[in-house]
């Protein structure tokens, strides 16, 4: 009898193979490695389309080593992109940093907002841990859950897709993870065009 198991995943990219995908179940830090190739129509098409940051509803055969997908609907589009060592920061985040500092929290949370004064993103920033823990690569491959900070955007009423931006400045203390609340809109473009951000 086949082992098979279904959930919601939050999809990143694999720190093994390049024939892979990392799975993160919704409410864990555990990723599960599924295999991108051997699939028959239209189930390769799909899993072909998937990127890191989109949602999806699947079903998992564990019967090989990585599992493989049986079953696969995408619940959202949402996208994860990765710039690591930039030269500089924008100033917002330098300005985050220091009341993060000042208030002694390690995860500082601030709205952004256009030149029209709507909201356009929300900006976390996390300053850098002491010791071996490199939390930028947990946050940018699952084992830390940005589940938390994307369901507090769709409670205030924005629905995804969005672009989520994880930035860490090589001279600086801290990284920002950076939630454009509109995908494909303005502050998305300005920070792929200042940044080239890469996915995982």
């Amino acid at each position: 009898m086949t082992a098979t198991e279904s959930g919601t995943y939050r999809v990143y990219g694999s720190d093994r193979d390049e024939g892979e995908l990392s799975f993160v179940e919704r409410g864990t830090e555990q990723p599960t490695y599924v295999r991108t190739d051997g699939y028959d129509e239209p189930l390769a098409e799909a899993v072909a389309d998937l990127r890191p940051g989109h949602l999806v509803e699947a079903t998992l055969d564990w019967s090989g080593e990585p599992a493989a997908i049986t079953d696969l609907t995408v619940l959202s589009r949402t996208r994860l992109f990765v710039a690591d060592g930039t030269p500089d920061i924008f100033e917002r985040a330098k300005e985050t940093f220091r009341q993060a500092r000042t208030e002694e929290m390690p995860i500082y949370p601030t709205e952004t907002h256009d030149t029209d004064g709507e909201p356009n993103g929300v900006l976390y920033v996390v300053a850098k841990q002491p010791g071996e823990r490199d939390l930028f690569a947990e946050f940018c491959d699952g084992r830390k859950t940005i589940e938390p900070m994307l369901g507090k955007v769709e409670e205030g009423g924005v629905d995804p897709p969005y672009e989520v931006f994880c930035i860490r400045p090589a001279t600086e203390p801290f990284f920002v993870i950076y939630i454009a609340l509109d995908a494909g809109g303005l502050l998305a473009e300005t920070l792929h065009d200042e940044y080239d951000p890469e996915q995982p």
